[in-house]
């Protein structure tokens, strides 16, 4: 339990930080601070260096799964079920889960294999370079829904437990989470690792309680309707709408592949435990997320005889029920607690993502970039209106056209990853730096499109009931089918707009790759082979941040004519040792 950062990561290069140089032989540029600490910033915007990436694949895995302690799929599972009774829920539960575990997949392991977030795995898998701004804010929406969603629940949790108003309870929710995000994975691996042991053990023990106690009440629960008009039997609709709400979640992998791209090189000694750690935090989310929606549902039946259907869904109402059984007199506290502690653990991993990918968003359209750590505010700051607004009370609609969306991008990605890539309808590897990317490219970014569309439509009823109910699964199998479709009559063509000309990364005598370095001709700090590209404009080498802030080349590195090889300084390779 000590393997956490502080003995497993060595302090990082300082990186660049606000740009004010020019082309080559100006001053090099200069960032502000915030971006100058690597330790703040996490490379939000590029490759996860091999210098850095010293974590086990335990401790990331740890780390990944540590945000996955969300209240929230115990509110989505009750809503399920009293919306549409056992029978459908649970299928719909299921089914959901399945879908995203085999989508979870094929991201998992190439951003742990390639190092980069999902922001930068879109561009290559399909979206190219400024497509993926689409899904940079589809992906911050899903962290700042959810941290709403789960914010409201611990505002519920103060307000029952401490008797703070609720609209102080949105706020403290929200202030609370701001100094541990700053600091990133540095301070997230550590608060993950130690508490999670605690969390595992408050978050089951009022279900054994129950089944010591009261174990007919599990088969009780197979027989609850809830206020669906079929009762507690199985129902299509029933199941089409829950799995919707369910699918919602999708975009959850996102949030672990911010904590995959941290995985070491997967080497023959760690193999096992490096795919361990990536399906387990990769996919394996949707395991742990399917039993709390499960456990949810049973909760919500469990209490709804007392409090009623109405608050049946609250998280804190569900476990102050359950701690009841075992500890009434300090019930109320431990709940309080426990709820407080998880909605911690989530809202910074959500915060966290939502920072990445405001970043990435904001610095492909503006050119600028102050810092992960100033979206940070932004995102809390939009979650903060949303709790303030009342989101918890229109959950299922929220989630439910959400999920539309969301797996339609989700789709296109594994699409390309799944099918195109075997069908060498796509590159074999993701590029993800601008220099080498198109800004816009049909396969993915018209896939999401169009089935997003269709799904959207489906779901404002625009074919039946069932079309409604079904929407995302609508956009799931058009995504999956347009863009190998799209591949194959724009030839992949519009995956890379020019080849790489720089020198090949070097190897060690042990066949591993070395962490060779080039220098950024512009911010003039080292880079490692896989986040620099080479620059006509700037006549050099340049990292993938400055490429990407750079507002006056206009792209001439991807004008036909004045590409070309540019005459680059050798790595620097360090010795297999260090590497």
């Amino acid at each position: 339990m000590t393997d956490t950062l502080d003995n497993q990561a060595p302090t990082p290069p300082p990186g660049p930080a606000e740009p004010t140089g020019g082309p080559s032989g100006d001053t090099a540029r200069q960032y502000n601070g915030w971006t100058k600490n690597s330790t703040l910033e996490d490379y939000s915007l590029r490759y996860a260096p091999k210098s850095f990436r010293r974590w086990t694949p335990y401790v990331v895995a740890t780390t990944a799964l540590g945000g996955i302690a969300y209240l929230a799929d115990f509110a989505i599972g009750g809503s399920i079920a009293i919306t549409n009774g056992f029978a459908s829920a649970m299928v719909a539960i299921l089914a959901a889960a399945v879908t995203i575990f085999l989508t979870g997949i094929p991201i998992s392991y190439y951003s742990a294999k390639y190092s980069i977030d999902m922001d930068l795995l879109t561009r290559g898998a399909g979206f190219g370079y400024l497509g993926s701004t689409l899904t940079s804010v589809i992906y911050a929406s899903f962290t700042f829904i959810f941290f709403a969603l789960e914010g409201s629940i611990m505002a519920q949790a103060l307000q029952l437990g401490l008797h703070v108003p609720l609209a102080v309870g949105y706020l403290i929710a929200s202030l609370i989470i701001l100094p541990l995000v700053v600091y990133g994975m540095t301070a997230l691996s550590k608060m993950q690792v130690w508490t999670q042991p605690v969390w595992l053990v408050l978050m089951v023990a009022p279900f054994v309680s129950i089944a010591v106690q009261d174990p007919h009440k599990f088969s009780q629960f197979t027989h609850f309707a809830g206020n669906s008009p079929t009762g507690s039997s199985i129902s299509l609709i029933g199941v089409g709408a829950g799995a919707g709400v369910a699918l919602s979640l999708i975009a959850q992998i996102g949030e672990q592949v911010d904590y995959l791209r941290f995985m070491p090189d997967k080497t023959p000694e760690n193999a096992r435990k490096w795919w361990g750690a990536v399906l387990s935090a990769g996919p394996g989310w949707v395991v742990l997320g399917a039993l709390k929606q499960i456990g949810g549902a049973f909760l919500a039946f469990y209490i709804a005889g007392s409090i009623g259907l109405s608050k049946a869904d609250q998280p804190i109402q569900q476990y102050l029920a359950g701690f009841h059984t075992f500890a009434a007199p300090v019930a109320l506290g431990l709940a309080t607690f426990f709820v407080i502690l998880s909605q911690i653990k989530i809202n910074t991993t959500n915060a966290y993502s939502g920072s990445l990918s405001w970043s990435n968003f904001f610095s492909r359209l503006t050119h600028r970039h102050p810092g992960r750590v100033v979206y940070i505010f932004l995102n809390v700051g939009i979650a903060l209106a949303l709790m303030e607004g009342g989101v918890f009370g229109v959950l299922n609609t929220i989630l439910g056209f959400y999920s539309n969306v969301a797996i339609a991008w989700i789709g296109a990605v594994v699409a390309d990853l799944v099918i195109n890539k075997p069908l060498k309808l796509s590159p074999s590897y993701i590029e993800f730096k601008r220099a080498h990317l198109y800004n816009f490219n049909p396969v993915g970014f018209g896939s999401m499109l169009i089935a997003s569309a269709v799904s959207i439509v489906a779901y404002f009823n625009a074919f039946g009931s069932y079309g409604k109910a079904f929407s995302p699964f609508i956009a799931l199998v058009i995504a999956m089918a347009l863009s190998p479709l799209l591949a194959w009559l724009t030839k992949g063509k519009y995956y890379i707009a020019r080849t790489d000309d720089l020198p090949e990364p070097l190897f060690t005598d042990d066949g591993l790759l070395s962490a060779a370095t080039l220098t950024c001709t512009v911010c003039a700090e080292d880079f490692e082979r896989p986040d620099i590209a080479g620059c006509p404009f700037h006549q050099g080498a340049i990292c993938s941040l400055c490429c990407s802030l750079e507002k006056d080349c206009h792209d001439a590195c991807k004008t036909t004519g004045s590409g070309g090889p540019v005459p680059l300084a050798m790595p620097t390779v360090l010795s297999s040792t260090d590497s």
